[in-house]
């Protein structure tokens, strides 16, 4: 980086602004005509459309995940509704209509703040997914899981759900599916309200075991899945096996539901953020292939490009992150062969570098002893990729990556949440999509940050 003249913060600054562009711009739902505002969006929304029902829906779907939070009026962290709205508002008026969440999202507050923003507008308007996350014990009964499904509707203000989910199956093996779908009857009512339209299409997100994944597709004679949801990026594409051997890799998952014709729904396209925020050198040879795109457009053009992808789910927190995936989307410029093999170089050279797999899901929080362990996770992610993680005292820059870290580290996580607070009780990894040995990464964490305070390194 030194050796180009730009550094890292420049780097990331130019980024931001090129990102940060806003304004209205005609797509779906708009009046014809190129952005004025610079946001860059100047066409219309590409839609899918469903092969099983005809819905056309947006090639964009908005991720209910990662609302921004507030300090309310108690100072307890509460969803911006008012921001949320408004994104809402920008999404739908540029084509966006499919909307996904869960009782599980922003700590059990999601569906209501999502029920918020739609509910202003007519029920056609929009397509709204939610899941049935009966992760914890206390939830598996048949009674408990209807009262979770029947709550959702409540929140969400409507009478029926456009697309529903068995939620994240396949992390526990076919025993966990069996108590939380199968012996309680859980699965046999939802086939039953799919069979009365309060379920529009009834399908399954996928992570973990593919056993799980297999069995339910041998039954699609007798379930006849209206979708399936998985995690489908450049990166994982040919190296989720690699990267975690409980992972399967993404091409076998969509190549299985194509041949069935089931619409696929794409979760993680940019990893959590880990495909927006890479090392220096592969973020430098993205922006430099497209100097006018954002490096995560390169992740939502890869999905896009499969035809059948029926929409790609991104968790929007900020207005510019929903322009840039606006422009990416509003039309989609499928991939070339030429840039597909460009991005499996990406991926290539990506491998070579030991990230710990966090996608900042959250689905590990809270933790009983109150560590932030996302954070503590993409921090020492973000130190590598910025080269900040010295391995010896000898190296040359080891001071100013020492410094950077544990500076880095006091900023990013307050002292009561830092990886020192763990103590193994394990409680966050059932519910890690990624199967990461959380535990294990905190102590090593840990232990590297000591010898950084130490220096014994």
């Amino acid at each position: 980086m030194e050796k180009n003249n730009i550094s890292r913060r420049d780097f990331l600054k130019t980024m931001a602004a090129a990102g940060a562009a806003a304004g209205l711009s005609a797509c779906a739902g708009g009046s014809s005509g190129n952005s004025v505002d610079g946001s860059g969006i100047s066409g219309e929304m590409t839609m899918r459309t469903n092969p099983k029902t005809g819905d056309k829906v947006s090639l964009l779907g908005f991720g209910m995940m990662r609302l921004p939070f507030i300090k309310g009026h108690d100072g307890k962290d509460i969803i911006d509704q008012e921001t949320v709205n408004r994104m809402v508002d920008y999404a739908i008026e540029h084509g966006v209509n499919y909307f996904d969440t869960s009782p599980a999202y922003c700590q059990g507050l999601s569906e209501e703040a999502t029920g918020i923003a739609l509910s202003r507008y007519p029920r056609e308007k929009y397509f709204v997914a939610t899941k049935l996350s009966n992760f914890n014990p206390s939830t598996h009964s048949l009674k408990a899981s209807k009262e979770m499904y029947y709550n959702s509707m409540k929140a969400l203000k409507v009478d029926y759900i456009d697309y529903y989910l068995l939620h994240s199956i396949g992390s526990g093996g076919m025993e966990e599916f069996d108590r939380r779908y199968g012996k309680n009857g859980a699965l046999d009512f939802l086939l039953e309200e799919r069979a009365a339209g309060r379920i529009r299409n009834l399908g399954f997100s996928f992570h973990g075991d593919i056993r799980v994944f297999d069995y339910l597709l041998s039954r699609q004679d007798e379930y006849k899945w209206d979708f399936v949801q998985i995690q489908m990026n450049y990166l994982d594409w040919k190296y989720a096996h690699q990267a975690n051997r409980k992972n399967t890799n993404s091409d076998y998952q969509y190549y299985e539901l194509e041949k069935r014709g089931i619409p696929a729904v794409i979760m993680e396209p940019l990893l959590g953020g880990r495909l927006a925020n890479m090392a220096d050198n592969v973020m430098l040879q993205l922006q430099e292939k497209e100097p006018e795109m954002s490096v995560a457009s390169w992740a939502f053009r890869f999905v896009g490009t499969y035809p059948g992808v029926l929409t790609a789910l991104s968790g929007m927190t900020r207005m510019e992150h929903l322009q840039d995936n606006l422009k990416t989307y509003c039309p989609l410029k499928p991939l070339s062969e030429e840039e597909l093999a460009f991005l499996q170089h990406i991926a290539d050279v990506m491998m070579r570098f030991k990230t710990i797999p966090c996608n900042d899901c959250k689905y590990c929080m809270p933790c009983p002893y109150g560590l932030d362990i996302p954070a503590i996770l993409l921090h020492y992610n973000k130190c590598l990729n910025e080269g900040n993680i010295p391995t010896s005292s000898q190296d040359p820059e080891y001071r100013k990556a020492r410094r950077a870290y544990l500076v880095g580290y006091d900023r990013s996580v307050p002292k009561l949440r830092q990886a020192s607070h763990c103590i193994g009780c394990g409680q966050c990894m059932p519910h890690c999509p990624q199967n990461i040995d959380i535990p294990k990464e905190l102590h090593r964490i840990d232990a590297y940050v000591e010898k950084l305070k130490q220096e014994t390194l």
